[in-house]
């Protein structure tokens, strides 16, 4: 019996369209919350939790992350992720990274085995290959760029992990393959702590959207600070995030867990993929689209 009601919720980024169909990805986060569920009842930490559940995000090749991942404007494919343990605030994360399958465990070993929270370009990639983490040897054919219905590549995209576990500990991690047709060396908010991801004793974060204004209301950032400052809910302080981000010019969506269990999933695009381990044992997973 575990001391703590277990919680997580998972992203697969924020936009959807009409005329596509998200029956695949939703079946596959329904089928990811499952496997939470049975790891966090199983004692297991929210930390490892979250890297696996991204880890199996990245490597599905659904989103617009790992394998689902867009090329930048030189035809390369630079990958950022990123990962929080709240009870520590330990982090780790990696940016511009080329040639492996998993940014999330080479975020995770930024955290573990440098004293750095972030290594960018040719140092992630040297720490993931001394690291023996998985390398993509062939991209052209290895990565399969998530597309819309008239063939062309997703513009966004992100994916990303929130958990609570039986010990009460929280922790956050997101992955992406960034925007499509990118500037060569361009980073979003998901590898940066405090933008795009963060836990703490309190909360844990996942953003997912248009990353520049991510960075620019430090967003997960903001919802962590009111819920500490303001006592706010995590769906009061993640909506307030939210309006900053589209106060700005930008939309996209925020997942969180609160320490209590509580979660939030709000979002100002066009909709959001997502699933949902409640406190209460349930599952749920769907597309979340505006009315």
């Amino acid at each position: 019996m575990t001391s703590t009601p277990v919680a997580m919720v998972l992203h697969g980024g924020a936009g959807v369209l009409a005329k596509k169909s998200y029956e695949r990805e939703v079946t596959h986060m329904r089928g990811l919350a499952a496997r939470g569920k049975a790891m966090l009842n199983d004692g297991r930490s929210a930390l490892d939790v979250v890297e696996t559940i991204v880890y199996e995000l990245e490597v599905s090749g659904l989103y617009v992350a790992g394998k689902g991942s867009s090329p930048n404007t030189d035809n390369r494919y630079e990958l950022d992720a990123a990962i929080m343990d709240g009870e520590t605030r330990n982090a780790g994360a990696v940016a511009a990274m080329e040639g492996f399958v998993s940014p999330v465990m080479a975020a995770r070993k930024v955290m573990e085995s440098t004293p750095h929270v972030m290594l960018a370009g040719w140092g992630a990639n040297r720490l993931a290959e001394r690291e023996g983490l998985e390398r993509v040897e062939e991209p052209e054919s290895y990565y399969v760029p998530a597309a819309v219905p008239d063939g062309r590549a997703y513009a966004t995209g992100t994916v990303g992990c929130v958990a609570l576990d039986a010990q009460g500990r929280l922790a956050a991690a997101t992955s992406t393959g960034g925007t499509l047709k990118k500037t060569p060396g361009r980073v979003g908010d998901c590898p940066l702590i405090g933008a795009g991801t963060w836990a703490d004793q309190d909360i844990a974060v996942s953003c997912t959207g248009q990353g520049e204004f991510f960075i620019r209301s430090l967003a997960a950032g903001t919802v962590a600070a009111r819920i500490r400052y303001l006592h706010e809910s995590p769906e009061e302080a993640a909506q307030w995030a939210l309006k900053d981000v589209k106060r700005l010019g930008g939309d996209g969506g925020i997942i969180a867990v609160g320490r209590d269990g509580r979660i939030a999933t709000p979002y100002n695009s066009e909709g959001m993929k997502c699933a949902v381990l409640h406190a209460d044992g349930r599952i749920t997973a769907g597309v979340q689209e505006l009315s």
